[in-house]
């Protein structure tokens, strides 16, 4: 038994098993890769878009804030919901900057305050000042506040005389104070309007003609 123990042959080692030859593409690498990039691609898009959303509304205003508390800025001031708000985080006048890339005609300011909610945040005393740059702003209207909610609207009168509308490079926005002596404030929500143009299509004062294509385009609803 033993001479057989020594004549045994060794086990003769398994066959790795075949692997197939595939082409060096694009289109063969692993998807763990490729997925996480993709996550991290459109990560980077949103944190873009949101910062380059954090000042330009559109084309044609730029805001920006004296102060703001983290997560209580130009967004929340500008998106639209009534349950977010703009909070001042610094010293007193707290400013709302709007500068506008050409000379814009404007009619009036319209806020969202909730005294209710807000409380010694609410603005009591504004000032909206017009101008080219910060440094030739004019006061243009002064309001006084007493416990508001809701939308406030401020009409704005033009600063010339002759003109219909006021027309502006730059507004500010200022909260010179507060309900209750409070420091900080809330702004929830801010609108600015400016005057609508009556086009008289009857009589075709826009000389455009009626089958011009910037007329012609609105004849059909799809």
């Amino acid at each position: 038994t033993e001479r057989c123990r020594r004549l045994r042959l060794p086990r003769r080692p398994a066959t790795p098993p075949r692997r197939t030859s595939r082409p060096r593409s694009c289109s063969t690498a692993p998807s763990t890769p490729r997925t996480a990039s993709a996550t991290s691609a459109t990560k980077r898009c949103a944190a873009t878009s949101a910062r380059c959303c954090c000042h330009v509304v559109n084309t044609s205003q730029a805001w920006s804030l004296s102060t703001a508390k983290p997560g209580n800025g130009v967004d929340e001031l500008r998106d639209g919901s009534v349950d977010t708000y703009w909070q001042s985080d610094g010293g007193q006048p707290h400013l709302i900057n709007v500068q506008f890339r050409k000379k814009m005609a404007i009619s009036e300011i319209a806020f969202y305050l909730d005294y209710a909610l807000d409380e010694s945040y609410t603005p009591k005393k504004m000032s909206i000042r017009c101008g080219t740059t910060f440094h030739d702003l004019v006061e243009v209207r002064a309001v006084e506040l007493h416990e508001p909610t809701g939308w406030v609207v401020v009409p704005l009168a033009p600063t010339e005389p002759g003109m219909a509308h006021l027309r502006t490079f730059f507004v500010q926005i200022c909260v010179v104070s507060m309900h209750q002596n409070g420091r900080d404030t809330h702004v929830r929500q801010v609108r600015i309007f400016g005057p609508r143009t009556p086009v008289d299509v009857a009589v075709d004062v826009t000389g455009l003609g009626f089958r011009h294509t910037q007329l012609a385009r609105y004849a059909v609803l799809r």
